[in-house]
């Protein structure tokens, strides 16, 4: 499964350009960038958000959103300074469309990525709420080897964070 597509879009026109598309290709789309949805992962409901962002809380929120699995379709000035801060934030994430003529890539980076074992299983491990110390000990490892472990999979999945590793992680497993 490919990442869901991030847009940041200088016009409402394009966005209803995107999200055009997007309905064509089976996306539910919703205003506004709040997930109330209490599943982290949103990337199997093939949710795509969108609106203006007018301040720095919205951005935060459209990262979030991105971050949990949501397609996102923001409108906002590129060159500005919020436009600056949600191409950074969102860059984080994978790639970040900027015109509504550019399709999302089919395939993303992590669904190629193999994993040893133990990476895998810490990784499930801290998808099902277990703190990295619980998970190395349900896993026979010391703190230390599995934070390597983790530190490995960050660099496997390119990634930069344990939450983002984990959230990689899940994007590419089989359903289950």
């Amino acid at each position: 499964m490919s990442d869901p597509p991030r847009y940041v879009l200088d016009s409402a026109a394009d966005a209803t350009t995107v999200l055009r598309r997007l309905a064509r290709d089976g996306w539910t789309t919703r205003e506004g960038f709040a997930v109330t949805d209490p599943t982290w992962d949103l990337t199997t409901a093939r949710l795509a958000l969108y609106g203006r962002v007018p301040d720095t809380d919205t951005v935060a929120l459209v990262v979030l959103a991105a971050a949990r699995g949501a397609a996102v379709v923001a409108i906002c000035d590129p060159a500005g300074d919020l436009g600056h801060a949600l191409l950074d934030d969102l860059s984080r994430l994978g790639p970040v469309l900027r015109h509504a003529e550019a399709e999302p890539p089919a395939a993303a980076a992590t669904d190629t990525v193999t994993l040893i074992p133990e990476q895998r299983a810490l990784l499930e491990r801290l998808a099902n709420g277990e703190t990295i110390a619980a998970a190395a000990a349900a896993e026979f490892l010391s703190l230390r080897t599995a934070n390597r472990r983790i530190a490995q999979a960050r660099a496997a999945l390119g990634v930069r964070t344990t939450r983002e590793a984990v959230l990689a992680y899940l994007r590419q497993r089989p359903a289950r």
